[in-house]
């Protein structure tokens, strides 16, 4: 690994630990020609993904994108970061143990409400709203109901 103070090329690890559920090692690292020590996150990748968007158009799929879009979800809700950490990686690990190396932004769209609509109905609907367009608060409403009809149903 590659300093990022001097770019010297080779760093020591001097401590490693798991992190959250044991997908991720945090690694302090020194740098041996400064001195200077920093931590570096590394992260299980089961294969690399690719999103297959509306347009057809093939894109390396962004961890950080799908991300955002949970942090904005759950903007203000009671989840702290690491929380949001956690829920983003169980999505990531679903993607990837999909077997597939491209997904529509259809799927990931689906999979992200699926997981939102069990964990937060406030940003279950912030999500749909997006990702829906709504632009009617007609919108709202229809989902709104149909989100009470099936607690009524689970009931």
């Amino acid at each position: 690994m590659r300093c990022p103070f001097c770019t010297h090329n080779d760093t020591q690890v001097k401590d490693s630990r798991p992190h959250e559920d044991g997908s991720v090692i945090k690694r302090r690292r020194q740098c041996p020609a400064c001195g200077a020590r920093f931590t570096t996150v590394e992260t299980v990748r089961l294969r690399e993904l690719f999103v297959i968007k509306k347009s057809g158009v093939r894109v390396p799929f962004h961890r950080d994108k799908l991300l955002q879009s949970v942090r904005i979800a759950l903007r203000k809700r009671p989840f702290l970061q690491d929380d949001i950490e956690k829920i983003v990686n169980g999505l990531v690990r679903s993607l990837e143990s999909a077997g597939e190396a491209e997904i529509s932004s259809k799927r990931i769209g689906e999979t992200v409400m699926e997981a939102l609509l069990n964990l937060d109905h406030i940003a279950y609907i912030r999500y749909v709203s997006v990702y829906h367009d709504f632009t009617d608060p007609r919108d709202f409403e229809k989902l709104v109901v149909g989100l009470r009809e099936n607690m009524k149903e689970c009931a």
